[in-house]
């Protein structure tokens, strides 16, 4: 059979109970259709998936040109992190629950992935975001997202209080349990569960939305994403930054969040067919 890809990477989610078998299936499916298969060092170790290579993520992002990911959403946004800077499309097989961007089902994987290696597959990319902390003028901690980044406050402590700006202009000043910055990715994860809008993939902008604001009237609202969101410590202790919920700083007051879009986009391929619209009326039951 003629393919589009010659090496596909697998990655699985480690914790999924009977994981192991349909990682084999998958990887004796590839391997029948032609392709080379490495699996992910620490899949292989967590499965006990054996008589395959395996590789570190960043060397399969250099040495594959696809990564079949089976698991849910969290597995998905893991590793689409990772692999990003290499430019990897990613198949996302479904073993999670909503499924917004793993959207094959694990019962469907055969024909899906006999027809989208030899490129008979939609492709879109997805936008990423970074973040910065920065204190005293000094840059303390960097990270990459794909959904979101989330100022929280502390377990201990009450609400935090943040002066935010978009660009050069002063938005807001607000106190509330956080403030997500969001993609339009990240708009259907936690942003949405917060009161945030739905964004379609296709919109250049971020959503920022107050979680449990102290003022009613401070409201999620869509932005450019061509610019900074500059987000201000101004009160609350042990307030926290989080990259796709993944906790990764510590705030103390004055210190300043800056946040842009990544020059990495994400690549994903879904079948023949897919629609965004048709995956909001499955996951979300616009149907009934």
């Amino acid at each position: 059979m003629a393919t589009r890809f010659r090496h596909a990477a697998l990655v699985g989610k480690y914790q999924a109970r009977g994981i192991g078998p349909v990682l084999e299936d998958i990887a004796q499916l590839l391997i029948g259709l032609g392709l080379e298969v490495t699996v992910e060092a620490e899949t292989a170790a967590a499965t006990g998936l054996s008589g395959h290579p395996t590789a570190p993520v960043d060397a399969l992002g250099r040495q594959c040109d696809l990564a079949v990911v089976v698991g849910g959403d969290g597995t998905m946004l893991g590793i689409a992190r990772e692999l990003a800077r290499h430019d990897l499309p990613l198949v996302g097989i479904n073993q999670g629950r909503l499924g917004f961007i793993t959207d094959i089902p694990a019962g469907e994987f055969r024909p899906a992935l006999a027809a989208m290696v030899t490129g008979d597959c939609e492709e879109e990319q997805r936008t990423m975001i970074e973040g910065e902390v920065w204190r005293d003028g000094e840059r303390l901690h960097a990270g990459f997202a794909l959904n979101e980044v989330v100022v929280n406050r502390g377990a201990s402590a009450g609400m935090v209080e943040v002066r935010v700006a978009v660009g050069d202009e002063a938005m807001a000043h607000l106190r509330a349990d956080g403030l997500i910055v969001a993609t339009p990715t990240g708009s259907t994860a936690y942003a949405l569960a917060a009161g945030g809008p739905i964004v379609h993939p296709a919109i250049a902008g971020w959503v920022i939305v107050p979680i449990a604001s102290h003022t009613l009237t401070n409201r999620p609202i869509v932005v450019p994403d061509h610019g900074e969101v500059v987000i201000e410590i101004a009160a609350g202790r042990d307030a926290t930054l989080n990259f796709d919920m993944h906790r990764t700083a510590c705030l103390l007051y004055g210190d300043t969040v800056r946040v842009r879009r990544s020059a990495h986009r994400v690549r994903f391929l879904h079948p023949r067919g897919w629609s965004y619209f048709g995956t909001l009326r499955r996951k979300l039951r616009w149907y009934e």
